[in-house]
Parts: C-alpha cells; structure tokens; sequence
C-alpha cells in the first residue's frame, strides 16, 4: 500500500524485523525433528547458516571452524588477506587502533594491491581441512578473480557489491555479462546485493544459484546514512522471495534467497526465513566468535574506499565460541548465541517441519512486540534499575 508524502508523491510502505511477529501455528513439532538444511546450487548445506566475506569475520581459519560446523564461511578475496602473506600482524595493528584513527588506518592499509598469488594459496588452505570453500569478488573483478579461485579449488562463488543489477552503465571500465559468467564458471554463482523484486528477477534469470538480498543493513555498513539508499529487511526479503518462486515455477530452477545483514539475534534470523529467504549471511554475530580474526572488532567491506568510506570499525566484544554461537549452551540472555536452537525451535512453535514450510509462517505486524510488557527488561537496558 503507498501513501502519499507529499503533492503528487507516493510512498509503499516497508517493514523491518522490528516490525513483525511471527504467529505459532495450529501444530507443533518437536525441534529436534525439524530439518534446517538450505539448497544451494545443486548441494546441500547442512545450516543455512553463512558467515560474511568480511576480514574482521573470515579468514581461513575461520572459515574452517564454520566448515566443520556444518555453515558456510566467504573469505573475501579483496581483502587484507590477498593483500598480505602475514596477515596476524595486520589484524593486531586494526584492532588495537583508537576509535578516530580505525577508519583511516584501514584505508591505508588496504591501499596494498592484492597479490593474485595469494587468492590460490588462501583457497588451498581452506580445501587442505577437506571443507567448501567460498570466496568473494566485486563484479569489476569476477571474470579474473573466479577463474583463479575456480582451477585452485574453490567451490562457490560470491559476486558481491553495495548494489548489484544486471543492467549496470560505466564506461571507465568493462562491464560483466553475469549470464555469460555463471555459464562459464563451473562452479555455483551467488550474486547480490539486491533488495526489489524486479532485480531479483533479472539476477536469477542470469542463471546464478543464489542471491543475496539487503543492502545497507549490517551493523558495521554506514551505507543508508551515507547514500540515503536501503529497504527494511523483512519487505526486501519477501518481494525478492516472491521473484524465486516466479522464476521456479517458470524454469524450474530455484535460486536460494540469502538474507544478508540486519540480523543481530535468533529471532531476526527465524523471521528472516519466515519472510522467504532459504539461508542468512551473518556477520556481527560470528565476528563475536573466539575464532573470529577481528579479535573483538568488526569492520565493513567498503571502508577501504578512500573518498567516501561506508563502513566503520565497530566493537563487537568475544562472547564465546563459534559452536557456542551456533549451538550453544546460550551464555547470554540476548539472542545472540545458540542460533541454531533459536530456529529449531521456532519452527517447531509454528509447525513448520523444513525451510520451505517455514516460508510460509504467518506474520502480523507488531511494532510493539520487543517492549510489550517488558517494562523492567527495557528500564534496565536503559540503565534505570540498578
């Protein structure tokens, strides 16, 4: 529905996770018997759980852990991690900067070329403790980047920018043909990031294996302040959902809905899935992770853009371990650990008995659902109980 904003100016509506609640269903199920497995492009994750290709959240150790894990972790191949061989030094240095110099520090030191060598070498690494492997590249770079992440062994790859479309316009550089590119690449293509159903149609028409939907959500991303760009999570995910299923019952191909960013709890991730999307791409929540290189700090992809930086370092704090995160035991109270059991649950609450079926949840709209009756919850975040 739009309203008008002004003289002969309308505006649709948009939610976020904030927003809504999800309705417990007619059935319940137990949550351990309800299969959380996600497609994507023709294999199989066992959690539809995948870490961001962000340096303060994967590197190749990290990506590892989250292998063995049962997730999915994209090492960003643009990064400090292709740019430096002994890349340890470089997060201490990021991480132990003051508040005011972080952003500039990080521009300087991503201002390194990325050495080609190192992107095989970082993917052997991670195919050497016998996991997948999934990396990342902006689309100037997709062709070049693809095919050495492509013959070192890589098995999924990311076409990641702020936003991405199938009909983009430069001159000062060669634009990728993403339908040529998924045909080529042997290996599954995601794409993203995209936030309206048109788009995603295009996107999936390109015959990709995923896409990546949210821009500007994350918590270390400064792009709606800084472009004023963005749509809510939950009607993002639901218009480019519906695109999915315009496109499966067309082609009969399914290209899997990858929630990215704006999640920093359970319950934003199980209303991200009831909303429509098959998996969620989390980044400050596993960069609070023992195993996480950020050692504490999260910073976002586009900081290193020397005129108009839009991410920030942001201090996220160790609160436990990769598999306390996922699976818990939960050691704090606030959604954020035992990620795993928070969906279980929740989609044994609403009956639902897989992914699919959890796509289908009902929804309400209710803005008042965080602080209804929470009266002391709420006074002491605040700070006004003692």
């Amino acid at each position: 529905m739009s309203v008008f904003i002004g003289k002969d100016r309308k505006a649709r509506r948009a939610y976020g996770f904030d927003e809504i609640a999800l309705v417990p269903g007619d059935v319940t199920i137990n949550p351990e018997e309800v299969d959380i497995r996600m497609p994507l492009g023709g294999m199989t994750l066992p959690i539809p759980f995948l870490a961001s290709a962000m340096d303060g959240v994967v590197d190749p150790k990290f990506a590892i852990a989250m292998g063995k894990l049962g997730g999915l972790a994209v090492l960003n191949l643009e990064g400090i991690y292709t740019r430096y061989d002994d890349y340890e030094t470089i997060l201490e240095e990021i991480a132990k900067s003051t508040p005011e110099k972080a952003t500039q520090l990080v521009q300087k030191l991503y201002v390194k070329p990325i050495n080609e060598k190192l992107i095989a070498k970082r993917v052997r690494e991670i195919k050497k403790a016998k996991g997948l492997c999934a990396v990342s590249a902006i689309p100037q770079r997709a062709e070049r980047f693809g095919r050495i992440a492509e013959d070192a062994g890589a098995d999924i790859f990311v076409v990641q920018s702020t936003v991405t479309t199938v009909r983009h316009i430069a001159k000062a550089y060669q634009v990728v043909d993403f339908k040529k590119l998924c045909k080529k690449m042997k290996l599954p293509v995601i794409l993203g990031n995209c936030v309206t159903y048109k788009v995603a149609l295009e996107l999936a028409e390109t015959g990709c294996a995923g896409l990546l939907v949210g821009i500007g959500p994350g918590s270390a991303c400064t792009t709606r302040g800084v472009l004023g760009i963005g749509v809510p999570q939950v009607t993002a995910i639901a218009d480019c959902a519906a695109a999915r299923e315009f496109y499966y019952k067309k082609t009969g191909h399914y290209v899997s809905i990858i929630a990215d960013g704006g999640m920093s709890t359970g319950g934003d991730i199980c209303k991200s899935i009831a909303s429509g999307a098959d998996g969620v791409m989390v980044g400050s929540a596993f960069a609070r992770a023992k195993e996480a290189p950020g050692r504490g700090f999260h910073w976002g992809m586009a900081t290193p853009h020397a005129n108009l930086p839009r991410g920030t370092r942001i201090h996220v704090g160790t609160t436990g371990t990769l598999e306390e995160i996922l699976y818990g035991p939960a050691r704090l109270d606030d959604g954020t650990q035992n990620l795993i059991g928070a969906l279980r649950t929740s989609m044994g609450n609403v009956g639902a008995r897989n992914i699919r079926e959890m796509q289908l949840t009902e929804i309400v709209i209710a803005p008042a659902i965080k602080t209804e009756g929470k009266l002391f919850q709420t006074a002491q975040k605040l700070g006004m109980c003692k």
